[in-house]
């Protein structure tokens, strides 16, 4: 049997223990300690991954090396693991001596697992029994690195693999959004996958399918091709132009009934008159707090606020392009966090594009942040219902200065408004005010000045082309058209090819054929048919779960295909596109230049932001700042602006790193932060300027840069009143290292707040004292001090030096008896002695959602080999993503 290369000490989850790690990192105060950037080379230099050389190639079939362990290794753990457990004591429920040493074969492999990870780690023999000698350590964890390694190696040719599943929610939702080419939210009625015991939702141990989803994913099929698929003429706009003198008219005379009434009431004294006009005046010049309707050329002001009055009361559509005013008088000013409401009634389309035009200004020349402008789509009902939601995907930044206004203009596809008001239009109900649907423009600015703008006009539905393209792809053009059975086979056999992700056998073609021929009769054309033929083949199996190549004809070529599928799904979230599909019929694939040069391809393409996305709020657990519930007395800046920058900032950092391809220890620390004005001045950075995220230079200080002092994590492992070490420790160790602890014992007594004494303790002495109970003792040990290390970070990620007026002790001790003096102490310890365990674990992670399934012990050796070669390539962001592409794993042959 054909052995992959041992990599000494390769197969560790956790980077071999050196003499240098039994002494705690130096002070960050002591002269000449390095930087933590210098540490984080040093630590890439010393990385076992990059010391190792690979052993020969043995053809030979591997046998356990028995005998080296009898004589050995066997002594060793006699003298120094049995006393604790063996026959007399089973100190974490484990027995050394009864272990089978055959790792190839027998049924205790992942008790050995337990082993080395406990030795490489210093975390045995514990610092109050005898030292185990460095030579000694060494000797026992290079016998199980190749004894694992080689084990691996033997399972994974007997076991073989399989990652047979559905799509997830999100990927069908991109599949249908690519192969039809028309936006929308297609799986909004699919409920969501639950994560696997890795994080990740798209695991085949997950995702089956049951029949009311299959029900909810043909009703969405159908709404899906009814909107890539139009019928007769393109269908006319409709245009709202509102000028702002026209929406402020009616305050104008209100104001001037006002100063009517002043100057009947007071005709008879001129000096009261002038008073009191001029008092008037005043009041109607005065700055509103809110949106309010300016006048240029007099001063006057009033409140733009908006009232639900019903359809019948909104803007009114014409059938024709609106005259656009000539001047720039009369404006409606948006200070920053403020809205203007335009009411467009109940004839807004469902299909086609929303266009929206403003032509607008800033406030002031004077030199500030330019402001910004999102855009929101919500709607009204007479029972009090409503919703809104912002349907811009970027922020409009108004560069234009007061006297030279200009246009800006939105695009946002209709059918990806969500939700929309399902009785608008259908009834009138008689006097009460019926369902009106409006645009809210909103002034996004965290410190930029107001805006202001005199027109907004209002086009739907817009179309580049009629037919769309998403008609188009299906019904091409052809020489054939005329003869509708040799069309029907030219339309099916492409649909086939891209919704299947491989070209239908002759045999399947047939059918698809035969079941057009069969309904043509029934239905009123071609168009009809055909549509209904479609749905069959997006309800098939093929299209909606993913066929392993063991699983399909032999005969074709299945394995390129699945590879294109694979890469697609990885990368993309979806099924691949005419070029993979084009590479894989031609067999051309899966040669390693040309999928090399396919990946750098795919992750230039906006969708693999889709990748970054996904992966890493699957990888991170960002679910749980979804539903973060903070104490918003405690915390008055955790505004909705910040809660939504803290949600990208992790998913930019990620992009960013793939994109420059840099060294995925940035994860630990980088000098360098992606933010937005928000986040920025929550992390007391200065000089950033608008909402849109760009990389942004760090001083030397450790409080910020890489994922592990970034606001959002930190806040999501909090309690949102406090900090919460434990949640913050078990994190870290789940997510970064792979190394989750083990579940508590039960009747584990909670901390009792309502004990005075106990209510008066820091949170670190509190944690201190629970660690005390016997049964929280082991656990906590090695939990605790990885938490306590982020104590300068407050319930939503601020950094801070007091608590209750107390300075901050954010010191700790591992279980190796190695300090850890905050956030600093921990990034040192980490760069300079876990770097090899975060590069497992990162390649683990990755490599588990690129193949969509759990990852098992058959796998360890490709993953030990993948992470030797990222870490002998200066560890690459873009490169972990090449080599796993590149890896035997990947391959579906």
């Amino acid at each position: 049997m054909k052995l992959l290369p041992v990599w000494i000490a390769c197969c560790l989850l956790f980077a071999p223990i050196a003499t240098a790690q039994n002494a705690a990192p130096a002070s960050p105060d002591t002269a000449n300690v390095p930087s933590l950037a210098e540490l984080k080379a040093a630590g890439a230099q010393r990385s076992s991954y990059r010391q190792a050389s690979p052993q020969p190639i043995e053809t030979a079939v591997p046998q356990p090396r028995l005998a080296a362990f009898r004589q050995e290794i066997q002594p060793i753990l006699q003298q120094t693991c049995v006393p604790c457990h063996g026959p007399e004591l089973q100190e974490g429920n484990i027995r050394i001596d009864t272990l089978d040493p055959d790792l190839l074969h027998g049924d205790d492999v992942d008790w050995w697992l337990e082993v080395v990870a406990v030795l490489s780690k210093g975390e045995m023999p514990p610092a109050d029994e005898a030292e185990l000698a460095d030579q000694d350590r060494s000797k026992i964890i290079e016998w199980l690195s190749t004894e694992i390694q080689t084990a691996s190696t033997v399972r994974r040719a007997e076991q073989g693999r399989s990652s047979f599943r559905r799509m997830t929610r999100y990927e069908y939702q991109y599949a249908l959004q690519d192969l039809l080419g028309v936006p929308g939210n297609f799986a909004d009625n699919l409920p969501p996958e639950s994560p696997s015991e890795d994080g990740f939702q798209n695991s085949s141990e997950m995702l089956h399918m049951t029949a009311t989803q299959l029900a909810a994913c043909r009703e969405s099929i159908r709404q899906a091709l009814r909107r890539a698929i139009v019928r007769g003429d393109q269908p006319p706009p409709q245009y709202w132009g509102v000028s702002m003198e026209d929406a402020a008219a009616a305050e104008w005379v209100k104001q001037d009934e006002q100063l009517a009434r002043i100057r009947e009431q007071h005709k008879n004294d001129p000096e009261k008159l002038a008073q009191e006009l001029k008092r008037q005046t005043a009041r109607f010049q005065a700055r509103p707090s809110g949106a309010h309707y300016r006048n240029l050329t007099t001063g006057q002001t009033a409140g733009a606020s908006w009232r639900y009055s019903g359809a019948r009361y909104a803007w009114k559509p014409a059938a024709a392009p609106p005259e656009i005013p000539a001047d720039f008088d009369h404006v409606a000013v948006i200070p920053p966090r403020q809205k203007l409401i335009v009411e467009l009634g109940d004839t807004v389309p469902d299909e086609g594009v929303l266009r929206v035009r403003i032509r607008a200004s800033r406030t002031s020349a004077e030199e500030q942040p330019a402001p910004s402008l999102q855009l929101e789509f919500g709607w009204q009902a007479s029972n009090d219902s409503h919703a809104s939601v912002r349907i811009s995907d970027h922020d409009l930044a108004i560069t234009a200065g007061p006297d030279q206004p200009e246009f800006y203009e939105w695009r946002i596809p209709l059918s990806e408004v969500y939700p929309r008001n399902s009785v608008r239009g259908v009834n009138r109900m008689g006097d009460l005010p019926s369902p009106s649907e409006y645009i809210k423009i909103v002034n996004s600015s965290v410190s930029g000045g107001d805006v202001q703008l005199d027109y907004v006009e209002i086009t739907a539905p817009v179309y580049d082309q009629w037919p769309p393209a998403s008609h188009t792809r299906i019904f091409f053009d052809s020489p054939h058209r005329q003869d509708e059975t040799v069309y029907a086979r030219e339309v099916l056999a492409r649909f086939l090819t891209r919704a299947w992700r491989r070209p239908p056998t002759p045999a399947e073609l047939d059918q698809k054929l035969a079941q057009f021929t069969r309904i043509r009769p029934q239905c009123d054309d071609f168009q009809d048919a055909m549509t209904e033929v479609l749905e069959t083949v997006l309800a098939s199996p093929r299209f909606l779960y993913l066929v392993a190549a063991d699983d399909t004809d032999a005969e074709s070529r299945t394995a390129d295909f699945e590879l294109a599928t694979r890469l697609s799904l990885f990368l993309w979230c979806s099924t691949p596109d005419e070029e993979l599909l084009d590479l894989a019929a031609d067999g051309r694939l899966a040669d390693r230049e040309v999928l090399a040069s396919q990946v750098r391809r795919m992750l230039a393409d906006p969708k693999a932001e889709r990748f970054s996305r996904h992966f890493v709020r699957q990888w991170l657990g960002m679910q749980l700042l979804d539903y973060l519930n903070v104490d918003r007395k405690a915390y008055p800046q955790f505004d909705p602006a910040l809660k939504e920058a803290m949600q990208q900032e992790p998913v930019a950092f990620f992009q960013e790193m793939l994109q420059q391809n840099h060294s995925v220890l940035d994860f630990l620390h980088a000098d360098y932060a992606l933010v937005n004005e928000r986040l920025a001045k929550h992390y007391g950075l200065s000089d950033v300027e608008g909402n849109h995220f760009r990389r942004v230079k760090l001083d030397l200080q450790p409080e910020r840069g890489g994922l592990l002092t970034q606001a959002g994590l930190l806040a999501m492992n909090s309690d949102g009143k406090d900090s919460h070490p434990l949640k913050r420790g078990i994190w870290m160790l789940k997510s970064l290292l792979n190394d989750p602890p083990p579940p508590p014992p039960p009747a584990v007594p909670e901390i009792d707040l309502a004990d005075p004494e106990i209510a008066k303790l820091t949170l670190k002495e509190r944690i201190e004292d629970h660690r005390n109970h016997t049964a929280c003792m082991s656990c906590h040990a090695k939990i605790d001090p990885w938490g306590i290390a982020f104590e300068n970070f407050d319930a939503v990620g601020a950094w801070r030096t007091q608590v209750q007026g107390k300075p901050v002790d954010a010191s700790s001790l591992l279980f190796n008896r190695e300090k850890l003096d905050g956030v600093d102490g921990l990034k040192r310890y980490l760069l300079e002695h876990r770097q090899d365990q975060f590069a497992r674990a990162l390649v683990h992670k990755m490599t588990t959602f690129a193949l969509g399934r759990p990852l098992t012990f058959a796998d360890r050796a490709p993953i030990d080999q993948i992470t030797a070669e990222l870490r002998r390539q200066d560890d690459g962001l873009a490169t972990l993503v090449q080599l796993i592409v590149a890896s035997d794993l990947f391959s579906p042959q």
